[in-house]
């Protein structure tokens, strides 16, 4: 990493404002060599129906740290990240308190990336198992 763990988070942050990462309250929280880590809030806002963690917010946060975790270790600013193919298998529900997901890459190609997002509650529980492929265009 060529920037401090800080100003990476700053950065990080600053891409969430007028946009769903906002509105779901994402926040990056921690960068290391190869991982990049964020937590949500799990409240009635991103619940289902029957008061557990909807699905669709899961996907939501795992989308948004793998493509801001492309972004930070391709460090190419000439280059936008689109999330190309996901797949997410939920294995544990939550109705409170926050998750956290940590982005880790497994291929990182020029033109794709392949991610795996572990979601997690405060316990260290996974809640869910995600799968990002993401791609780099030139802007």
């Amino acid at each position: 990493m060529k920037n401090s763990k800080e100003d990476i988070l700053a950065r990080c942050n600053a891409i969430c404002k007028n946009t769903l990462m906002e509105t779901l309250e994402i926040e990056f929280i921690d960068v290391t060599e190869d991982t990049l880590v964020a937590k949500m809030p799990v409240t009635s806002r991103v619940h289902q129906p029957d008061g557990v963690l909807h699905g669709g917010a899961s996907v939501a946060l795992a989308e948004s740290i793998g493509s801001a975790a492309a972004f930070v270790f391709m460090d190419d600013k000439d280059i936008s990240i689109r999330g190309i193919e996901i797949s997410a298998n939920h294995v544990k529900g939550i109705r409170d308190g926050f998750v956290y997901a940590k982005a880790k890459v497994i291929h990182k190609g020029r033109t794709t990336q392949l991610w795996q997002i572990r979601i997690e509650n405060e316990a260290g529980e996974l809640i869910s198992l995600v799968k990002l492929t993401t791609i780099s265009l030139n802007k």
